[in-house]
């Protein structure tokens, strides 16, 4: 019987491994593929993370980029530097997740396996989005952002992208880098994000965590972050596409605004609409428009696949916004004992490694049965730092004298912008 199972061997998996064996625990990673990385290892090599390098690397190991090759080779590097290779068993896909009262039990390939307590790391972004379209003779070449692995494809050519978070703002860059002909962009709604004409690999959110460090309100750094950005969509005449809301920490992602869509903003032939239908080679749009176009990308972001899991309630989850409803403390199932969700709360501003290293300390000393966490729901998302003003209070052997508040106050305010987080 092991203490903690795993699933996912991507950032979130191998950071819990890793704080697993550290706290002392029994501890494997189930992955359903031959390698390590999650949903990275499946990416196009032109996928690249939302902010700088630094904000993804892991301790002391630098990043030697933000692109897809270079995002596995950390996590390589990452795995062999703490020797956690063997507490991974690949090709094991988890075809069966249930609790009998007593245990988990994992039905995979290789045969059951039995832990105390199960850390679903597959990721709460895990399976590609494509909207139910009617199709009629389609002759138009259809391809998700995770699986467009050949973008010089689009040279020439009249493209449709549809969506309108990041993943469509990714498309819009990658067609306009490789020449498309023409770009017809399809939006339903409109995300808060912030323009730019600096790469993205530039962006940080070290001044989102002064902010937090300075004691700012969550409505407080609404107001300022909000502020910034509608003074950067007048500047760069971007107001057609500014949201009809206020900017709101607790439920808005934040991602930087892509130099080349902004600089090109004018050539976008935009429609607040929906695809309702592909008829030969022509997409028909909710507006009533159709658009011969040769490709359609779709930008319309990813879906939480936990259909793994044998109760019919976690099964039926299909969102984050759902699993984060059904999630006390954060990250804490309540819908089963002993399930932890580390990917809930980071789905909105701050860097995913330094924020799995803090949920994955505080999962195992809820296992350990030194952290006093709650199954209290949150209902929004609790970014960056605020997770530290979030579990220190529940988590006192993580937050030991010295290492409350105050430490990692003066960790947000002095470590400087080139230089990684430390690994605590």
């Amino acid at each position: 019987m092991l203490d903690v199972v795993i699933v996912g061997a991507g950032i979130a998996g191998l950071i819990h491994l890793h704080y697993a064996r550290q706290a002392g625990l029994a501890a494997q990673v189930l992955e359903a593929q031959p390698g390590l990385g999650g949903l990275w290892r499946k990416l196009p090599a032109w996928q690249d993370i939302q902010f700088s390098a630094v904000e993804w690397a892991v301790g002391d190991l630098p990043l030697a980029g933000t692109l897809q090759p270079q995002l596995l080779a950390n996590l390589q590097a990452w795995a062999d530097r703490f020797a956690l290779h063997d507490g991974i068993r690949y090709d094991s896909p988890v075809r069966r997740a249930r609790h009998d009262g007593r245990q988990w039990v994992l039905d995979t390939p290789q045969g059951e396996v039995l832990a105390r307590h199960l850390v679903a790391a597959s990721g709460g972004h895990n399976t590609p989005l494509i909207p139910p379209v009617a199709r009629h003779d389609s002759r138009v070449q259809e391809w998700h952002a995770a699986a467009l692995h050949e973008p010089a494809r689009l040279a020439g050519r009249d493209v449709m992208v549809v969506g309108g978070g990041a993943s469509a703002f990714d498309l819009i860059e990658q067609g306009l880098l490789h020449g498309a002909r023409r770009i017809v962009w399809v939006h339903r709604g409109l995300r808060w994000f912030l323009p730019s004409l600096r790469p993205k690999a530039m962006a940080s959110v070290r001044p989102f965590a002064r902010m937090q460090a300075g004691g700012l309100s969550a409505a407080q750094q609404s107001a300022a972050l909000g502020a910034d950005m509608v003074a950067r969509y007048a500047k760069f005449g971007l107001q057609a596409i500014q949201p009809g809301r206020p900017m709101d920490v607790l439920h808005d992602q934040l991602f930087p605004g892509r130099p080349l869509m902004i600089e090109h903003f004018a050539r976008l032939q935009r429609h607040a609409a929906t695809v309702q239908a592909i008829e030969g080679g022509r997409v028909v749009l909710s507006d009533g428009s159709r658009h011969a176009v040769d490709v359609l990308l779709w930008g319309a972001g990813y879906g939480t696949d936990l259909r793994w899991f044998d109760a019919p309630a976690i099964a039926s989850i299909g969102s984050v916004n759902e699993l984060c409803g059904r999630c006390g403390c954060i990250f804490r199932s309540l819908d089963a004992p002993d399930l932890h969700f580390p990917g809930v709360g980071l789905d909105g501003i701050g860097a995913a490694p330094w924020a799995y290293m803090l949920v994955a300390r505080s999962i195992m000393s809820h296992i350990r049965g030194t952290a006093r966490l709650d199954l209290q729901p949150v209902g929004h998302k609790v970014n960056h730092f605020d997770l530290v003003r979030h579990l220190a209070p529940r988590d006192p052997g993580s937050y030991p004298p010295g290492r409350g508040w105050d430490f990692y106050r003066r960790l947000a305010l002095d470590t400087p912008d080139d230089r990684p987080y430390p690994l605590l």
